[in-house]
């Protein structure tokens, strides 16, 4: 497995691949022709030049590329786990072409110069695209409101305090009233802190079994319920992450008949795990939020089967051996996810639950249309940032074969299916298979 970046020529073609695109709901057989980083035709057939680069794609699934809305990238401040450049390659080889970053780096993004940063930083990578939220209050202490006005204009595509859970509710109620007047989101990490402070795992058989202090599931929905009543009051646009449990769910469902603007996301752990995947104190699969019963995560795959989650996320949260292995208390929470992030999401698919289109709904215009980024779609005109896949293709996952600084997940030896063969990012090819079929010549070159 390689992570490149071409040379491009001015202009690239896919033939013959299967064209998806959940915004317009296209689904069919193609060519997508790609010229000065942008999609100018699909459907097609379209004739090559001199200047062409023509890539074979029968077989494959061509896609706008993934837009992941919650990764940590670490830059600055613990580069050693993970940085933009090593994120971006991990990205790319899992067919993210959009990362969205939490604010908890050090120092934290709540501040204009460190948006700047993380814009720099991102150009000269020249990998995938990377966006930032900004901190919800000052030092995600959860006490001051951050300056919301000066990091929204700066580029901030919505406030949180990233792991942690905006607790106070005046601070929220705050939070809330002064976004709206930016017309931004606000992003909600659902855990009532006094409820999860002590617990480690979900309340359950397993957290008994295993001895461990338990997070209560009400945490999840008593954050989201009171949230809820003050976005009411407020009318602000809010966004519950990674929800995990079938009575949080159920209230954004709710929320969603009553015609809140409430969206959601949830990350593959919570419908491919529940938590026996913890076994003998496996700190591998401690996540914040935890590991929850086989009923909840099947309420998550229900959830995004109907459309009340509407996003995928990653939850990307890089960490080093030392912050892993470790007694299960002392352990940090969190696993890497952007290379698996379209494998773990098509066994939705390969299961009856969803449909590709709708799987690919979920990782691409659903986090674009919750962000209002011009990004996940496949039409003339729009930036040619693309992932073609093979949704077929069987493979194990193997952390020590990943592209990101950390290995910190538990999937190893997981058998799924899908895999990315190329991510292209405004017509550049930011990764490649080696052996990739699609990587043909430039049309009229020697052979």
């Amino acid at each position: 497995m390689t992570a490149t970046e071409r040379a491009s020529p001015r202009r690239l073609l896919f033939r013959g691949a299967r064209l998806i695109d959940p915004e317009s709901g296209l689904d069919r057989e193609g060519d997508l022709l790609v010229e000065g980083g942008r999609i100018a035709e699909l459907g097609g057939p379209f004739a090559t030049g001199a200047d062409c680069e023509v890539a074979e794609a029968r077989g494959f699934v061509l896609a706008p590329g993934l837009i992941d809305m919650r990764v940590q990238l670490r830059e600055p401040g613990a580069e050693h786990m993970e940085s933009i450049e090593t994120a971006g390659r991990a990205a790319a080889a899992g067919g993210v072409t959009t990362m969205i970053a939490l604010p908890n780096t050090e120092p934290p993004v709540d501040d204009v110069s460190v948006v700047e940063f993380l814009a720099r930083r991102a150009r000269e990578a020249r990998l995938a695209k990377v966006h930032t939220y900004a901190a919800a209050t000052k030092g995600l202490k959860g006490e001051e409101l951050a300056e919301l006005g000066l990091l929204a204009a700066a580029g901030a595509l919505g406030f949180t305090d990233g792991v942690k859970a905006v607790g106070d509710a005046l601070v929220m109620r705050r939070l809330l009233a002064y976004a709206k007047t930016f017309d931004q989101l606000v992003l909600q990490h659902p855990e009532e802190p006094s409820l999860a402070r002590a617990g480690e795992v979900s309340e359950g058989e397993v957290a008994t079994r295993l001895g461990l202090s338990a997070i209560p599931l009400e945490a999840e929905v008593i954050m989201i319920e009171r949230d809820l009543r003050l976005v009411a009051a407020t009318h602000t646009r809010y966004h519950a992450a990674h929800v995990s449990t079938e009575a949080a769910i159920e209230a954004i469902r709710r929320a969603k008949r009553e015609g809140l603007a409430v969206t959601a996301d949830t990350a593959p752990a919570y419908f491919t795990l529940n938590e026996t995947a913890i076994g003998d104190y496996r700190t591998f699969a401690k996540l914040s939020p935890p590991l929850r019963s086989e009923r909840d995560r099947q309420a998550v795959v229900a959830g995004l089967a109907d459309g009340t989650i509407d996003a995928i996320a990653s939850d990307h949260a890089p960490w080093d051996q030392d912050s892993k292995r470790l007694p299960f208390s002392s352990a940090a929470c969190g696993i890497v996810g952007l290379e698996t992030l379209l494998s773990l999401a098509l066994a939705l698919y390969h299961n009856g639950h969803m449909s590709l289109l709708d799987v690919v709904r979920a990782l691409t215009i659903g986090p674009a249309r919750i962000l209002r980024l011009a990004a996940g779609r496949l039409r003339p005109g729009a930036a040619a940032d693309l992932v073609l896949f093979d949704p077929d293709r069987a493979w194990r996952i193997d952390p020590d074969a990943f592209l990101s600084k950390s290995k910190n997940a538990p999937y190893d030896g997981r058998p799924v299916r899908g895999r990315v063969e190329r991510t292209v990012v405004d017509g550049r090819t930011i990764f490649a298979r080696e052996g990739d079929p699609s990587a043909g010549s430039v049309a009229g070159s020697a052979p």
